[in-house]
């Protein structure tokens, strides 16, 4: 009886210091995949093109006023990749800190190869900070397993980039993501919600391959002044006199409405409302009528 009594709680502790089944080791070097948005990972979208983003009015009014001369604009050259933004036109790295006593997991780090940006993902059940404290680039992430899946929230991000053209959320914005494993393949699932500039979630989805030969390039950034402009001169333009919008509407002959974004025009019930302007507007042929 001594030997069992003394055996039940040993078990016992063993048990809770073993990790759960359902963890997935995501610890390696993972390769983008640049066929997956071309365009937004390499040249970038096109002025105007705000399209599949369910974007409110606000968000679409900075995004029409944008110019791509701002990036010449020492200050914004080395503006970073958000955490929301980075992972997913990005190589990345994930390595994990365990607690050399308890052997209990304390987080998980990734490291975005884009601007060289580090997150640190808290698995240690700690509370987000005072909606008053620090803003970053990468926020403040907690992460939770749903069973083999990691859930991250992440919130006290900066004012960023949503796409590269002008369209930004706000600091208010929270990431939720969800990172699948399967063998060699990580699948990020980006879940960005602002009250400020989002008429609903925006979603997002993307694929890397592991690849141990990864090398991580460093990104050491300096502003430098490129264009020698009036001091105080910020490059934009008013949001009704912004003649690149037209542009890509035009090359591409899709109606305005459905160019410049929204909620609405995310789903397959907008392709009647798409036929209608198209009709109404000799803007293009009629969208396929393929599922």
């Amino acid at each position: 009886m001594r030997v069992s009594i003394m055996v039940a709680p040993a078990f016992w502790i063993l048990a809770q210091a073993a990790p759960a089944l359902a963890e997935v080791d995501l610890s390696g070097e993972w390769s983008n995949r640049v066929h997956e948005d071309q365009t937004e990972r390499g040249p970038g979208p096109e002025i105007g093109d705000f399209t599949g983003l369910p974007i409110n009015e606000a968000a679409r009014q900075r995004g029409a006023s944008w110019d791509a001369s701002l990036l010449t604009v020492p200050e914004h050259q080395c503006s970073a990749h958000p955490a929301n933004y980075g992972a997913m036109h990005s190589n990345i790295r994930i390595w994990k800190e365990v607690d050399e006593e308890s052997q209990n997991l304390v987080a998980w780090h990734i490291l975005h190869e884009s601007y060289n940006r580090f997150r640190t993902v808290y698995m240690d059940s700690r509370p987000h900070p005072s909606p008053d404290e620090r803003h970053t680039w990468q926020g403040f992430s907690t992460g939770r397993w749903v069973g083999n899946t990691l859930e991250i929230t992440t919130t006290h991000l900066k004012e960023s980039r949503m796409r590269r053209n002008g369209i930004e959320h706000s600091d208010e914005a929270v990431l939720v993501e969800f990172l699948a494993r399967h063998g060699d393949i990580l699948t990020f699932i980006s879940i960005l919600d602002d009250p400020h500039t989002l008429e609903e979630p925006y979603i997002h989805t993307r694929n890397l391959v592991l690849d141990t030969n990864q090398v991580m390039r460093p990104y050491p950034c300096r502003g430098a002044v490129e264009i020698d402009r009036p001091a105080g001169v910020i490059p934009h333009h008013l949001s009704t006199e912004n003649p690149f919008l037209e542009a890509f509407q035009k090359k591409h002959r899709i109606p305005a409405e459905a160019a410049l974004g929204g909620a609405a025009t995310l789903y397959p019930e907008y392709r009647q409302r798409l036929r209608e302007l198209i009709a109404a507007g000799g803007d293009g042929p009629p969208p396929s009528t393929a599922p």
